[in-house]
């Protein structure tokens, strides 16, 4: 990828993209997401990465954008909540993950909920078939605030079954 001292390409969500150059260079992943891309699907939760609100998956491996220099980025691989259907070859529909985070109703308030589901795929991309402890220790950095864990770690249960079953 082309990369100048003033510009440097991402591809985010399959697409090439160019970051933004000086004075936004010191912007973080998330501004550039939210604001020069308008992909909402990642949240500013706390700012600090200890929330997971702004999930992201860089290179397959779920990172947390707020904290991210957009800069460092530069040549890698961005997937947000908005990318995943293509990440599993369905272009049209939904993720598995999102699915099943759908067919448990797994969201109450919508603040936790990019994160968890890019968590459950970082995952599920590694362990297809995790038990209930692995799925608790992969999601126990992700604060919900309204309490819907249970039916959160029974979205992400139903999801590696559809996973599964869909060969993704």
């Amino acid at each position: 990828m082309h990369t100048t001292a003033h510009s440097a390409s991402v591809t985010v969500n399959g697409q090439p993209c160019v970051l933004p150059a000086a004075p936004a260079a010191s912007a973080t992943l998330l501004h550039v997401l939210r604001n020069d891309l308008a992909l909402n699907g990642p949240k500013y939760g706390c700012g600090l990465g200890q929330c997971g609100a702004c999930t992201v998956l860089v290179d397959g491996v779920a990172a947390r954008a707020c904290v991210i220099p957009a800069q460092g980025v530069a040549g890698r691989e961005v997937t947000t909540l908005e990318g995943l259907p293509a990440r599993c070859g369905n272009h049209h529909g939904l993720h598995p993950v999102q699915q099943a985070f759908i067919d448990a109703q797994a969201a109450q308030c919508g603040y936790c909920l990019n994160g968890m589901v890019m968590m459950a795929v970082a995952l599920l991309e590694r362990n297809p078939d995790p038990d209930e402890a692995a799925i608790r220790r992969e999601l126990s950095a992700n604060l919900c605030r309204c309490g819907t864990h249970v039916e959160i770690i029974r979205a992400v249960q139903r999801a590696a079954v559809l996973m599964r079953e869909a060969g993704a």
